[in-house]
């Protein structure tokens, strides 16, 4: 069987979403030659040739992050009682920035998701992976699955079962067309 390259692209300021991408790779490795990268290491170099593209972001004020929210979420963990750890590769540019300089990606398949709180409904916490697969789509990707969320508490850890569930997600998006 010939294997098929995919990249999970992921920005991350607490970890979740770097935990989520890592087991989306797990998802597609059994079809797929997988690199997991921090969004600035996914260069047009990394993301040269690829067949499959998912990219990953944390919901920040209702979407994808920004230049503000992730500042921000920075100094929520310099404080003494902060209670959070930034991801190795939280500083550093977000999504929004990368997809500005973002080549076209025509014939790549693609997938969007996105942590967010789990304890409110998505009409009211919006989705940063509705705001990634727009992105992609303008770039000329097909998305093959709709975008996906994964639940974060309020304390800032995954939901149990979250981890298994992206998962299982990625053997989706691994099998779909």
């Amino acid at each position: 069987m010939v294997e098929v390259r995919a990249v999970v692209v992921y920005e991350s300021m607490f970890g979740n979403t770097h935990v989520v991408a890592d087991h989306i790779a797990s998802g597609l490795l059994p079809t797929h030659e997988v690199v997991v990268v921090p969004v600035q290491e996914a260069t047009p170099e990394v993301l040269d040739g690829i067949d499959l593209l998912v990219v990953g972001g944390p919901t920040h004020v209702h979407a994808m992050s920004s230049q503000r929210s992730r500042a921000s979420a920075v100094a929520s963990a310099d404080g003494p009682d902060a209670g959070v750890v930034l991801d190795p590769d939280a500083e550093g540019e977000g999504l929004r920035d990368w997809f500005d300089e973002l080549p076209e990606l025509p014939r790549v398949r693609s997938a969007a998701f996105d942590t967010r709180v789990g304890s409110v409904a998505a009409a009211l916490s919006g989705r940063a992976s509705k705001g990634i697969a727009r992105r992609l789509r303008r770039h000329g990707s097909d998305l093959v699955v709709p975008p996906e969320s994964f639940l974060v508490d309020s304390g800032n850890h995954l939901i149990d079962g979250e981890s298994d569930r992206a998962t299982v997600w990625a053997t989706r998006v691994a099998a779909a067309r």
